[in-house]
C-alpha cells in the first residue's frame, strides 16, 4: 500500500489536486507520523477542494471531530475508482472512530461473493455481513462508503472479468451474455473461477498482481501457439488498465473539474452532407487538452445517399470500433442531441468497447448530455476550462468533416 504523505492542518493549501483518499488526525495523538491512527478517512476526486470543504462548510457529523483535527494524510490514485478501493481497504485496517459511529444511521456498502449449490461464484453488493441464506460461505470485500460509485465500478469491471450476479442462470443466453458481462449458460468453471479472483483481487488494492499475473498467462498462451487466447488476455489487460486509470473529465453530478491538465484520450465526431450527397465523418483526437492530428480520422459514408445523420454516425462509430489497433478513448463527444448520445452508446456496447464517458453536444439549445444523466446542463454553466475545450472539440471535428466533404464535391464536379 502506497505511503501516507502527511502534513500540518495550516498547510492545506499544499494538498494535491488530484484524486485520492485523504486521513484526519487527532492533535491528542503522538505528532510522529510512525504513531499516528486516522480518526476519519474519506475519498476525493480533488483531495484540496474536498479537503477545505471539510472545515469551510461543516456538516454535522463533521462537526463531532473537525476541531480535533490537527494533522491531513493524503494518497494520490489515478482514479476514482482506485481512490474508491483504496479508501474501504484503508477504513477496514483502521476502523477510524468518525467512520465507525456512522454504522447505526449509514450503512455501509459490501461486496458479496458468494456461492451456489454447485460451488459456481456470483457477486452481489450487499448492506449486510451476516446472514443465514447461504449454506455456502460467503465472502465479503469492503467496506465501501458510496453505493453508486461502487456500482459504477463493478459495472466497469464486468466488462473485464464477467461474473454472475444471482445464483440461477437460465438455459439459454441472457441480455448481458450477448454484451459480454455474463460468462452464460456453458460454463468454463475454472476459468472463472480464476477470473474472479482477479476481480477480488483488485478490489482489495492489488492491480499490479493481476495485470503481471494476465501478462504471464499472455505469454504462455503465446509461447503455446495459442494466439487467440492470447489475444483475449491482451483485450483483458487493456481494458482492465483503461478502468483503473480512468479519471472523468466530469463529476456527473457536481460539475467538478477531476484534473486541471484534462488528461487522457477525448475523441470528438462529426458529419458532413448535403441532403445525404457525398456524405463525410470526421473523428478527431485530443491528448492531454491539446489536438493530436496525426491521430485524426475522416470516413466516407458508405450508406445509401439520404438524409439520416442517425445513421450516418452509427456507421462512423461502427467503423472506428472495428479497428483495435487504434488506441480507445477515456471519453467520446458526439455532435448532437440525445438522439445521438444514445446511438454512441449502442454501438459502444455492441462493440464491448471500454469508454468510461460519452457525451453530446447540441449546438442549437446550447446544451451537454453525458452518459447516464437524465437532464443535459447548459454549457455556460460548465467550468470555463471544461466549456472550452467541448466547444474546441466539436468545432475541430466539425472544421475536420466539412473539409473532406468539399473536397469530395470538388472532385465529383471535376468528373
Amino acid at each position: 500500500m502506497e505511503k501516507v504523505e502527511i502534513i500540518s492542518i495550516n498547510k492545506i493549501e499544499n494538498l494535491p489536486k488530484t484524486s485520492g483518499v485523504y486521513l484526519f488526525y487527532t492533535k491528542s495523538l503522538n505528532p510522529k507520523p510512525y504513531a499516528l491512527t486516522p480518526i476519519y478517512i474519506g475519498k476525493a476526486i480533488n483531495i484540496k477542494s474536498r479537503v477545505k470543504n471539510h472545515f469551510s462548510q461543516p456538516s454535522y457529523r463533521d462537526n463531532l471531530f473537525i476541531d480535533k483535527v490537527d494533522k491531513i494524510g493524503f494518497i494520490n490514485t489515478n482514479s476514482e475508482i482506485e481512490a474508491l478501493i483504496l479508501e474501504a481497504n484503508l477504513i477496514k485496517k483502521y476502523q477510524p472512530k468518525y467512520n465507525v459511529i456512522w454504522k447505526d444511521d449509514k450503512n455501509y456498502f459490501y461486496v458479496a461473493i458468494a456461492q451456489n449449490n454447485q460451488k459456481i461464484p456470483y457477486i452481489f453488493i450487499t448492506h449486510q455481513l451476516q446472514t443465514t441464506n447461504y449454506k455456502l460461505p460467503t465472502k465479503y470485500i469492503g467496506p465501501f462508503v458510496e453505493g453508486q460509485a461502487l456500482k459504477k465500478t463493478l459495472r466497469f469491471l464486468r466488462k473485464a472479468f464477467p461474473y454472475y450476479t444471482s445464483a440461477r442462470h437460465p438455459k439459454i443466453k441472457c441480455t448481458y451474455c450477448h454484451l459480454d458481462l455474463c460468462p452464460g449458460p456453458q460454463l468454463n468453471l475454472p476459468e472463472y473461477k480464476k477470473n474472479i479472483k482477479k476481480l477480488i483481487l483488485i478490489l482489495q488494492g492489488k492491480r499490479s498482481a493481476v495485470i503481471k499475473s494476465l501478462r504471464k498467462e499472455m505469454k504462455i498462451a503465446s509461447r503455446a501457439s495459442q494466439f487467440e487466447e492470447a489475444g483475449k488476455i491482451r483485450d483483458r489487460i487493456f481494458a482492465l488498465q483503461q478502468i483503473m486509470n480512468h479519471t472523468h473529465i466530469l463529476e456527473n453530478s457536481k460539475l467538478e473539474v477531476q484534473n486541471p491538465k484534462l488528461k487522457g484520450r477525448i475523441e470528438c465526431y462529426d458529419v458532413s452532407n448535403i441532403q445525404g450527397k457525398l456524405a463525410t465523418g470526421s473523428m478527431v483526437v485530443f491528448i492531454n487538452g491539446r489536438p493530436d492530428k496525426s491521430q485524426y480520422k475522416k470516413f466516407k459514408i458508405k450508406m445509401k445517399n439520404e438524409p439520416n445523420d442517425i445513421a450516418m454516425l452509427k456507421e462512423v462509430l461502427q467503423r472506428r470500433f472495428a479497428h483495435p489497433e487504434w488506441p480507445y478513448p477515456n471519453a467520446i463527444l458526439i455532435d448532437g442531441g440525445k438522439a445521438q448520445l444514445n446511438i454512441a452508446i449502442k454501438v459502444r456496447e455492441q462493440f464491448h468497447r471500454i469508454v468510461p464517458l460519452v457525451m453530446s453536444i447540441a449546438k442549437g439549445k446550447q446544451e451537454l448530455y453525458i452518459e447516464g444523466r437524465k437532464n443535459p446542463i447548459p454549457l455556460k454553466q460548465l467550468p470555463q476550462e471544461i466549456y472550452n475545450l467541448v466547444k474546441q472539440l466539436d468545432d475541430e471535428a466539425h472544421r475536420f468533416a466539412i473539409t473532406y466533404h468539399k473536397k469530395l464535391r470538388k472532385k465529383n464536379l471535376l468528373q
